[in-house]
């Protein structure tokens, strides 16, 4: 305390001299008071600064909480965040949430995580009425459990033959969907759940009265039951029974997956937060970065998943030319090793990937095959901010080793204000089947979209253009989006194509689009172009226009 008096002192017996040689007598005593008012200004800004950033952040949390993991956070573990005070504890229990999900403990690299992003990003594309695709019902059961093994789909309703646990005969039905689960665990086996929409707006909902698809059911004397066509029961009967069904008495009796406090059970547990069996455990990756000398390309894109996690696929090219090939009894082989790192502004680990790439290609065929380039992509599902991402690539037959260092801003999507994701340019654009919807390299929900990295092409390829536009405005008269999207494509600033996109498709109450699009090339002279599209939201009056430019050779 005396060596900060005694600073202090000199400090002002300093101010001193300084004012007594530099100015008048009479301006020193008001010096002292604009200092002192000019740092109460200071702290009350700064102070205004950090309540505002706290706010921001209290929000953030609340919105993983409430919107990214409310189906799979237990009891137990949201009651101990509310008990969290600091930024740090709220920072630490969410990593150690997903580590204790991480089916490789040790591992920075967490496959539940990235496919639990993932299959929101499916639900918000594919499951999206008037409310996002996360909060619908088919919405949140993908998420919990992935893609059902079958799925009887009506979406129009219509001509509906009923089983004879359903009572039999012939009615017509509202849209609705059966998914078919051979096992959940904790549930059991041969699992059925059943989707309607009753209101005909594309909004489904879970359902455990197999009557409530039933479009005639309150109509009299129409779509009748089997033993109600024979008279031995009435459609009146329907509306009698005690077990919240409204099905017709079946002819030899109710299966037990239909009894009561089957259905019940199933609906209670369904919706319950799978149980988490690993430990808490946290990992330190370590890496020492070399020399650029094995040359290869990075690309980052971006897709919303939710207001605070955006997808970020990192696509790796490296040409066949730059491997060293071993000849293996006909066959050539390579492999490369690929590491990735993600870091904050601060130098702390956020997430890590660690690859390896096999090429195997028979001697008479390796010629052609040594002008192709290989092509990686690893999806991260990351926040809002600012981010260092560092990747290593390793020639495991020659040891070259290549480094590269990329700053990454992985923008945040507002709720209120038309946007989109990335701008791809790719060489394919594939439609996936069913089983391999939402996973695997290069997949965007349903389809298989791979970047071109340096997007150049050649004039026998399709130049592939694949863009998501989230925030669309609902007309509140026809209950559907209004929007205009064009593709134009320009050289040296004239324009060579321009193309309308066919929006009739729009026709449910969606708040999300997805823009696929492939245009052949062989028509277009070789040089540099320019492809731009225009979204424009006509209930919103709102407008984005994304571009980006490709080198066609």
């Amino acid at each position: 305390m005396i060596r900060l008096a005694e600073a202090v002192l000199l400090l002002f017996c300093a101010g001193a001299v300084v004012t007594h040689f530099d100015g008048p007598l009479s301006a020193a005593p008001d010096k002292p008071k604009q200092t002192t008012e000019k740092k109460e200004k200071m702290s009350r800004e700064e102070k205004r600064r950090q309540k505002a950033a706290q706010k921001e952040n209290e929000s953030a949390f609340k919105k993983w909480i409430d919107e990214e993991v409310p189906y799979i956070i237990t009891k137990e573990e949201r009651d101990a965040f509310k008990k969290l005070s600091t930024d740090e504890e709220k920072e630490t229990f969410v990593e150690d949430f997903w580590n204790r999900r991480n089916p490789n403990p040790g591992s920075q690299e967490n496959e539940f995580k990235e496919e639990y992003y993932r299959r929101i990003a499916y639900a918000n594309e594919h499951f999206a009425s008037g409310i996002p695709g996360w909060k619908a019902d088919r919405g949140q059961i993908y998420i919990m459990y992935g893609p059902a093994d079958e799925v009887d789909s009506h979406p129009s309703g219509g001509t509906y033959v009923r089983p004879q646990e359903e009572g039999g005969g012939q009615t017509s039905t509202y849209p609705f969907e059966t998914w078919r689960y051979r096992y959940i665990e904790g549930i059991g086996e041969n699992v059925m759940l059943e989707f309607v929409d009753p209101t005909m707006t594309g909004e489904y909902h879970l359902t455990i009265d197999p009557g409530e698809k039933d479009a005639l059911l309150h109509v009299p004397n129409a779509g009748l039951t089997d033993m109600e066509s024979m008279g031995m029961s009435t459609k009146a009967a329907r509306f009698t029974r005690t077990d919240g069904m409204t099905i017709g008495q079946a002819m030899g009796g109710t299966p037990e997956s239909m009894e009561e406090f089957t259905r019940l059970d199933l609906y209670a547990k369904i919706f319950k937060p799978p149980a988490v069996k690993l430990k808490d455990m946290q990992a330190v990756v370590t890496s020492r970065l070399s020399a650029d000398l094995l040359p290869f390309e990075v690309r980052t894109d971006y897709l919303r998943v939710t207001a605070e996690t955006v997808l970020t696929p990192v696509t790796v090219q490296v040409a066949h030319r730059d491997l060293q090939f071993q000849n293996k009894e006909g066959v050539r082989h390579a492999t490369l090793d690929i590491y990735g790192q993600v870091n904050n502004p601060g130098g702390r680990l956020i997430t890590t990937f660690d690859d390896g790439v096999s090429l195997d290609v028979p001697e008479d065929e390796f010629q052609r095959y040594v002008a192709f380039k290989l092509v990686y992509q690893k999806t991260l599902p990351l926040k809002p901010g600012r981010y260092k991402l560092s990747v290593v690539v390793k020639d495991e037959s020659s040891g070259r080793i290549g480094t590269l260092d990329l700053g990454l801003v992985v923008p945040h999507f507002n709720d209120d204000t038309l946007s989109s994701s990335s701008l791809i340019l790719a060489d394919l654009i594939q439609a996936l089947p069913t089983n391999q919807v939402g996973s695997g390299m290069f997949v965007i929900g349903g389809t298989k979209v791979r970047p071109s990295v340096n997007q150049t092409f050649t004039r026998t390829q399709k130049l592939g253009i694949f863009m998501q536009v989230y925030n669309l405005g609902i007309d509140p008269k026809t209950h559907h989006p209004s929007v205009d999207v064009t593709y134009d494509i320009t050289k040296d600033g004239k324009q060579v194509l321009e193309q309308p996109e066919d929006t009739s498709q729009w026709k449910t109450p969606v708040q999300q689009i997805t823009l696929e699009k492939q245009l052949p090339l062989q028509t277009l002279a070789p040089g540099k172009y320019n492809v731009q599209i225009k979204v424009t939201d006509k209930v919103r009056n709102q407008t984005v226009s994304p571009a980006a430019s490709f080198q066609l050779n």
